[in-house]
């Protein structure tokens, strides 16, 4: 768990939203991107999209954390609803994947100006040296579940001592992981462990299969990602889709090792040359507006998401939006500001979990850009009154 991970940025294909530009796609790059026709905005947005006549002209590139999917799709609609452009700016979005891993690629000198990553992550990555700082909470809770089988009879994590356990790489694990610590658990079994106060750690893909094949007894899924994904598939036995009658569902917000995670974050490096603190602050604004948009309209933005090249059908996506507003929203203290519980809760459970050593220094994140993009929107920043809707699973997620 505390080594860390580098790799190569090997999704080399990248797309513009740019002012009066096509609007191009994001896939892995051993993926051949759509054709995609301009982007256009438009009407009925929740903001005015007039252009800033004072800003200066700006080019930055936002690394997403994965590949296309609603998970982005506030940014997917900031491109889509002018927001970009009224705040004079092109944006560049370069895509993640299982082979990118964005805190590493934002804290580079060269890398991109704005990164989207999960708060520990990004605490682990300057603990050796990067400079990255949230600037932007965009998820106020957490999506990340473990998942069982119903007939296997396993409603509390503890359960899971001497099981086969799933969890992904990449910083992925964290929340679980430290969840099963709690009980008293940690990975061994391979060599000998004790069943009363291990697990096997099996790491895990990116999917449901082994899952699905019974191979593991616990596997990690995102609420808004593979849990459906499981939902969307035959069983085999009866012919219909699964139903969350089939599963159990360990919901690592009700544990009290829930971390933050989707944030917008920035290089203090390059947020102290010049105007760079102006720029993003435009850049936050018209991405909050962005997600306000989504809220408000989410078929839109599961359209903008698709058109972005999402590889995922749909109907996945309109649960993944769906899922996503929950996390945003609402947002009590503001969309994009930081609850100071929740991150002091991410900070105990990373030091618990051994993710980091020591508390992290008191700018590794800031309210003072956000703080300004908020002053700047007019609309419901807040949506105390949201209500997560219902949305239909279809089979294979189209």
């Amino acid at each position: 768990m505390g080594k860390r991970r580098v790799f190569a940025l090997a999704a080399t294909a990248i797309f513009v939203f740019a002012a009066c530009s096509p609007a191009a796609s994001t896939t892995p790059s051993s993926q051949t991107p759509p054709s995609v026709g301009p982007s256009t905005a438009a009407t009925g947005g929740t903001e005015s999209a007039s252009p800033s006549t004072s800003a200066a002209a700006a080019t930055v590139r936002l690394q997403l954390q994965w590949a296309p999917q609603a998970q982005f799709a506030g940014y997917f609609a900031a491109d889509k609803q002018g927001y970009f452009k009224a705040e004079n700016l092109t944006v560049t979005m370069v895509p993640g994947g299982p082979d990118v891993v964005p805190q590493v690629e934002g804290s580079k000198a060269d890398g991109p100006e704005f990164t989207i990553s999960w708060v520990p992550k990004v605490l682990e990555a300057r603990e050796g040296g990067s400079d990255l700082i949230d600037i932007a909470q965009i998820f106020q809770r957490s999506g990340t579940l473990s998942v069982t089988w119903k007939a296997d009879g396993i409603t509390d994590p503890c359960k899971l001592a001497g099981k086969k356990v799933g969890t992904w790489g990449f910083g992925n694990e964290f929340e679980v992981t430290a969840g099963l610590l709690k009980c008293g658990l940690t990975p061994g079994l391979e060599n000998g462990g004790k069943p009363d106060s291990q697990y096997q750690q099996v790491i895990q893909a990116f999917d449901m299969k082994a899952f699905l094949a019974h191979e593991i007894t616990a596997a990690e899924a995102m609420i808004y990602n593979e849990y459906a994904q499981v939902l969307e598939t035959t069983n085999p036995e009866t012919g219909q889709l699964y139903s969350p009658d089939d599963l159990n569902i360990i919901n690592w917000n009700d544990y009290r090792v829930a971390m933050l995670q989707d944030a917008i974050f920035a290089r203090k490096a390059w947020l102290d040359q010049g105007s760079n603190k102006d720029i993003a602050v435009r850049f936050i604004r018209a991405s909050l507006k962005g997600w306000i948009y989504c809220r408000d309209h989410p078929d839109d933005c599961v359209q903008y998401t698709t058109d972005a090249g999402s590889q995922l059908g749909a109907g996945h996506q309109k649960w993944m939006m769906n899922e996503i507003n929950a996390l945003i929203w609402p947002s009590p203290v503001g969309v994009g500001m930081i609850d100071p519980v929740f991150w002091g809760q991410t900070v105990k459970v990373a030091k618990g979990a051994g993710i980091i050593k020591n508390n992290p220094s008191i700018d590794a994140y800031t309210t003072d850009l956000v703080t300004q993009a908020l002053a700047g929107i007019t609309d419901d920043t807040k949506g105390a009154d949201f209500k997560k809707g219902t949305v239909q699973v279809t089979p294979g997620g189209n």
